[in-house]
């Protein structure tokens, strides 16, 4: 999410004018609605010297079943708490629920963070 910063207006209606613009660290960056598709990573320079790796596109699901870590592939998105648009759309978010080829996965990881996409099975 891009900081807006602080409200423009007082309290009491008045205009709060700017002291100065927003530093580098203080920008925000557009987010990443990572999709079901061919697999597609980009990295972005993060702060420090860091990179994230995002991912644009995805296929490809780590699937955590007890003990043992499956790679599973994501056929679609079956329902996302955080927009019912995204089930729509086949939006991967956290919390997302997705059909894949061990069966239904909920999302535990960040793919527009991460990169990757970290799963559970839900029974």
């Amino acid at each position: 999410m891009k900081d807006q910063g602080r409200s423009p207006r007082k309290r009491t209606g008045g205009r709060r004018r700017p002291n100065h613009k927003k530093k580098k660290h203080e920008l925000g960056k557009d987010t990443v609605e990572t999709q079901v598709g061919e697999q597609r990573l980009k990295t972005v320079d993060s702060r420090g010297n860091t990179q994230k790796v995002r991912a644009v596109k995805t296929n490809v699901a780590s699937i955590a079943d007890g003990a043992e870590t499956i790679e599973a592939t994501i056929e679609n998105v079956v329902e996302n708490p955080s927009n019912p648009n995204y089930a729509r759309r086949n939006i991967i978010t956290k919390g997302a629920i997705l059909e894949t080829s061990e069966g239904q996965a909920r999302v535990t990881s960040r793919p527009g963070q991460h990169g990757q996409v970290n799963a559970v099975l839900v029974e």
